[in-house]
C-alpha cells in the first residue's frame, strides 16, 4: 500500500512529544508499504521558510509546512495554526496520491485535507481519534460560544461521514463516536502503545542520571513528563509536593514540559517553598531522552482536571511508565484506573485531596517490595496487552482493509 498519512503534531525521536504516528509509520514501511507523512515545523525560528521541505526519517517519507504552534498559544492563534495547515495540506496530500489516506487528530481540522486528498483520489480515508472533540472542550468551558460550537459539531460529522473505518484510542472513544451515530462494526480501539524496546534500559541509565543531579542522588522521584495545559492540571502535584515536605521531606518531584499553565505552575511552587528544593521544573526533552529519565523514577504519574470528559483519554505518559516498568499514580477515573486496579500496578490518587495523595505516596515509595512487584506487573501488562509492533499490525490490518474495499469499489464504479 501507498499510506498518506496526516498529522499535524508528528514527532521523530529526536523531538520531544508523543511518537505514536513516527512508531506506527516506521512499522508501516518495515512491513513493505510506502509512507508519506503530512505534517508541519512548528518551531517559529524554523530554518524552513514558506513552503514544503522533504526528509526520509527511518524509511518514511515526512512532508513539512512551517506553521508555528505551541501549547502556549492563545485560542485565536491556535485556530489559525490549525486552518493554515489543512488548507495547505489539503492539495499537498492530494498531489501524494496513494492507496489510502490515514488522518490523526487532534485537532479536528485534520479532516479537511483527509477527505480533500480522498475525494480527489477516489480513494477511502481511515479516521484516527485521539480525543473526543469537540466533547471535550465544550465541557472545559473553552468551546461556548453557541456558533463554534456548531461548526466544530459539523466538523466531528463531516469527518465521521466520510471514513471508510475509525481507530478509536480508547474504549470510552469508541463508545462516543457511536453515539454519533457511526457504525460500530467500523470502529476499532487501537490505544497508545508500550515501546517496549525502548524503555528497556539496565539500571545504570537511571543510576547514570541521578548521578548527574546532585538534588536528586537516591531520593525517591516522583515524575510527570508531559504537557502543561488547563486541562492537565499539574498545580495538583504542586500541592502534593507541598504536603510531602512536612511527610516525607526527601521525595523529590521533577516535572517535565511546556505549556500555557508553566508560569502558573512555577509561580505556585515558588509560593509553596518547593520550588528548586524538593520539586523541579524543567522544559520538555527529546522522547529518545525519556528512557534515562524514566529509569531514574521511582513512581510516575498521568494527571487530569477531574472530569468525567477526560476519563476516556490515552495518555502517552501512561504507556511509557509500563513500558519502563514503573508504578504510574493517576488521578482519574476510568479505563486507565481500572486497569492498574485489575493489574496491581500503580496507585490511584484523590484528585480533590493532594494531602491524602502525598500521604498514599510516602508510604508506597518506601515499600520496596510494592514498588518491585507495581513495577513487574506493569512492564508485563505492555507486553501482553499494548506492544507497540502488536497495536501497529492492527493498524495495518485497519488501513489494507480500508484499501482493498476501497479498490473494490472504484472497480464497480468503472463498470
Amino acid at each position: 500500500m501507498k499510506v498518506i498519512y496526516l498529522h499535524q503534531y508528528f514527532n521523530t525521536p529526536a523531538l520531544p512529544g508523543a511518537t505514536r504516528s513516527y512508531e506506527m509509520a516506521r512499522r508501516l514501511v518495515a512491513a513493505g508499504h510506502e509512507v508519506h507523512m503530512v505534517t508541519s515545523w512548528r518551531e517559529p525560528d524554523s530554518p524552513r521558510k514558506r513552503g514544503w521541505s522533504k526528509t526520509k526519517e527511518n524509511g518514511i517519507h515526512v512532508h513539512w509546512l512551517p506553521v508555528p504552534y505551541s501549547n502556549s498559544m492563545r485560542s485565536r492563534q491556535r485556530l489559525k495554526a490549525f486552518f493554515t495547515f489543512a488548507f495547505r495540506a489539503a492539495p499537498k496530500a492530494a498531489a501524494l496520491k496513494g492507496d489510502v489516506v490515514f488522518a490523526t487528530s487532534t485537532p479536528l481540522t485534520i479532516a479537511i485535507p483527509g477527505v480533500y486528498a480522498a475525494r480527489r483520489n477516489r480513494i477511502p480515508m481511515v479516521f484516527e481519534v485521539r480525543d473526543l472533540w469537540p466533547e471535550l472542550p465544550i465541557a472545559m468551558d473553552v468551546l461556548n460560544n453557541r456558533l463554534t460550537i456548531a461548526a466544530a459539531t459539523w466538523l466531528e460529522h463531516f469527518a465521521y461521514r466520510n471514513a471508510a473505518q475509525v481507530i478509536a484510542l480508547s474504549p470510552g472513544m469508541r463508545d462516543g463516536v457511536v453515539r454519533k451515530g457511526y457504525p460500530r462494526e467500523h470502529v476499532h480501539v487501537i490505544p497508545n502503545s508500550a515501546d517496549l524496546e525502548l524503555f528497556d534500559v539496565p539500571p545504570g541509565v537511571g543510576q547514570e542520571f541521578r548521578a548527574q543531579h546532585r538534588w536528586l542522588g537516591e531520593h525517591p522521584l516522583i515524575l510527570y513528563a508531559g504537557a502543561l495545559g488547563q486541562i492537565n492540571g499539574v498545580d495538583y502535584l504542586v500541592r502534593v509536593a507541598s504536603s510531602m515536605k512536612r511527610i516525607a521531606p526527601d521525595v523529590r518531584f521533577l516535572i517535565l514540559g511546556e505549556g500555557a499553565e508553566a508560569g502558573k505552575i512555577r509561580s505556585l511552587a515558588a509560593e509553596l517553598g518547593v520550588l528548586d528544593k524538593s520539586l523541579f521544573l524543567w522544559s520538555r526533552i527529546p522522547k529518545a531522552d525519556m528512557p534515562g529519565v524514566l529509569s531514574a523514577a521511582t513512581v510516575a504519574t498521568s494527571l487530569f482536571i477531574d472530569l468525567p470528559a477526560m476519563r476516556a483519554n490515552s495518555a502517552n505518559k501512561f504507556f511509557d511508565a509500563l513500558a519502563a516498568g514503573r508504578p504510574i499514580a493517576i488521578n482519574y477515573g476510568g479505563w486507565q484506573a481500572d486497569l492498574i486496579q485489575e493489574h496491581s500496578c500503580g496507585l490511584l490518587l484523590d484528585p480533590n485531596d493532594p494531602q491524602t495523595a502525598a500521604e498514599k505516596l510516602a508510604s508506597s515509595v518506601r515499600d520496596r517490595g510494592w514498588l518491585e512487584r507495581a513495577g513487574r506487573n506493569a512492564r508485563t501488562l505492555a507486553e501482553e496487552r499494548f506492544s507497540r509492533d502488536k497495536l501497529a499490525h492492527e493498524l495495518q490490518c485497519v488501513l489494507r482493509t480500508a484499501a482493498t474495499e476501497g479498490r473494490r469499489a472504484r472497480r464497480c464504479n468503472s463498470r
